[in-house]
């Protein structure tokens, strides 16, 4: 079975940093965005961490990554809505868009906030019990970056005050680059429904199957059933992806162990939600890429987001991203 060409390129990072210092941690998200432009990568994305020592405001990131680069896509992978309010999170992904002159990719996911037990109290003081966490959420949001009427007042008030009905700034073909992150069967259809792209990751939930390429390739394919672009309905896939060609031997040994570490749990699905988790891809270019190429749900899509590992240093981050475009781009391009 042939796969599709290799169309767009991207990397996802989590941005860590310390708690102590955690301006240097921020500050090498932005250059590791600004080098995978310089390198020709299509996107790049920061994941969405709250109460961690990760990125936790990735709109306001990307606000700053607007202001280094000129043509790289920029997207969230993903932002959890039970933790925002939909109208403000408009505003702000439509501020980051005309920022960028168009690029931003918002990637959303619902849902009971992580851990809410322990933040409710904090996070929604007096409506926990009465938030909606369903997709009813993104339905909202999407409205909003759409245009659809926010306020039943527009016009002057006052000597200077004008108001709109709708959410401003409005961003023109916002509404077109907004992904839904799913790893259920559920959520593939739901986002196909309602005209959305789909991120799939490393993490899907064994619904019909225990293989992970076959439950990935079952979501893939469901979406575009659902979707009214069909076929041609975006999806892009993130796994983890370590090329070694151009690592040092301490490197490589500190790659190895990483995915070594993380192994057991790609073996069988985990917990009462049935979650399994992906094999990370190690090793020289070549031998990825016949991997990938192999990978029942990679050859049905034409868009990655290689996710860089969490827990790295800066100059292993340069490592990968350059051997991901120069050495593993040309073999996947080729499909």
């Amino acid at each position: 079975m042939t796969s599709r060409p290799l169309r767009k390129l991207g990397f996802l990072t989590i941005g860590l940093f310390e708690r102590d210092d955690p301006r240097a941690g921020h500050e090498s998200t932005l250059e590791i965005i600004q080098l995978g432009e310089q390198l020709g990568f299509d996107s790049a994305w920061v994941r969405n961490r709250h109460l961690q020592y990760g990125i936790s405001s990735p709109v306001a990131v990307l606000a700053a990554a607007t202001q280094r680069t000129s043509k790289i896509e920029l997207g969230t992978a993903v932002i959890p809505l039970g933790w925002e309010n939909p109208l403000r999170l408009a505003e702000d992904l439509a501020t980051v868009d005309i920022l960028s002159g168009g690029r931003l990719n918002p990637g959303l996911s619902v849902g009971p906030p992580m851990n809410f037990d322990t933040v409710k109290e904090a996070l929604y003081p007096d409506t926990a019990e009465a938030e909606d966490f369903s997709y009813a959420r993104v339905e909202r949001l999407l409205g909003f970056i759409r245009g659809d009427q926010a306020s039943d007042f527009s016009g002057k008030q006052g000597v200077v005050e004008e108001f709109s009905e709708r959410v401003e700034p409005h961003a023109p073909g916002l509404i077109d680059r907004m992904w839904y992150g799913g790893a259920s069967l559920r959520s593939a259809q739901w986002a196909g429904a309602h005209g959305m792209n789909f991120l799939t990751s490393s993490v899907v939930k064994a619904e019909e199957a225990d293989d992970f390429a076959e439950i990935q390739l079952s979501h893939i394919r469901a979406f575009r059933a659902h979707h009214p672009r069909g076929d041609q309905a975006r999806v892009s896939q993130g796994l983890v992806v370590i090329p070694t060609d151009s690592a040092t031997a301490e490197q490589r040994a500190k790659y190895q162990a990483y995915v070594e570490k993380r192994t057991p749990r790609t073996r069988e699905p985990q917990g009462p939600a049935r979650m399994l988790f992906s094999r990370d891809y190690v090793g020289r270019s070549a031998e990825i890429a016949d991997q990938l190429l192999a990978h029942a749900a990679f050859r049905e899509v034409d868009e990655v987001a290689f996710a860089l590992p969490f827990s790295f240093d800066h100059p292993d981050y340069v490592q990968i991203l350059t051997d991901i475009a120069t050495h593993l781009k040309p073999l996947l391009a080729q499909g």
